[in-house]
């Protein structure tokens, strides 16, 4: 049996229990990252180090991070694409701490890419995934985690079941870890859009009352008992849906 679950693992079974399976017990992995990962993943390192180190060259260090992990990609650093996002960083990166500033005026920094590894009621495996970011305003925590994205999202991905249930869960075993009453403790998604003309680092609220509390543990309970029990049923109709899957019509999934 797994030692742990993360969010992504979660959301994962969600779109296909068989697809987790390939993915996280099988260990198959056909997808190692893009450019669009290697900059988000260059972004929040630079948002992390600002907001702990104080960072005094930034953008240095922003392009010198991206630059390693497209050559690790082995991706070309001349298409136009790459060369707007290089342009378009240092942007994103101004606007960090002055759009903390204006959403949560005074504030401290609680922590920065917290791990969480908790029990879960009734299963083995612990919860396991990594907070962005904690502040502290007034009397209330704020549990923070950083998107890139072009232009940002819609309502109906603002709302969507799934990109805010991580929320949900990391509210309740953040909680749960530092013994915080729950109802001390607000979340926020923070976009930080790459083509955007105005507002290109957007921090929104996103509400988890008790019944979304209640309906994301009920969700990651069924998921463990179906792991638990090696119930691996493809959804066929993932296969094309949305992003697409990175195994359908392999030879892992045909």
């Amino acid at each position: 049996m797994q030692k742990h679950i993360s969010f992504s693992e979660l959301k994962t079974w969600d779109e296909c229990p068989y697809k987790q399976k390939l993915a996280y017990i099988d260990r198959v992995n056909v997808f190692e990252g893009n450019e669009y990962t290697a900059f988000g993943t260059a972004l929040h390192n630079v948002a992390e180090k600002l907001l702990v180190e104080g960072l005094k060259n930034p953008v240095e260090v922003f392009n010198s991070d991206f630059t390693e992990r497209l050559e690790e990609l082995n991706i070309d650093k001349s298409k136009d694409l790459i060369k707007g996002m290089y342009k378009q960083a240092p942007m994103l990166i101004e606007n960090i701490l002055p759009a903390l500033s204006e959403y949560f005026e005074d504030y401290e920094v609680v922590s920065t890419e917290e791990m969480l590894y908790e029990d879960i009621e009734d299963y083995d495996p612990k919860f396991k995934g990594y907070v962005d970011l904690v502040i502290k305003s007034g009397e209330k925590y704020h549990v923070i985690d950083w998107k890139t994205c072009s232009w940002g999202w819609n309502s109906k991905r603002k709302n969507d079941r799934m990109t805010t249930y991580q929320l949900t869960l990391y509210k309740y075993f953040f909680a749960k870890k530092h013994s915080i009453n729950i109802r001390d403790i607000e979340t926020h998604f923070a976009l930080m859009k790459r083509t955007a003309k105005k507002d290109v680092i957007e921090i929104f609220r996103v509400t988890s009352g008790p019944k979304k509390t209640e309906n994301a543990l009920k969700l990651l309970n069924k998921a463990l008992y179906n792991i638990e029990k090696n119930n691996f049923v493809k959804n066929r109709l993932a296969c094309t849906s949305g992003y697409g899957c990175e195994f359908y019509k392999t030879k892992f999934c045909s």
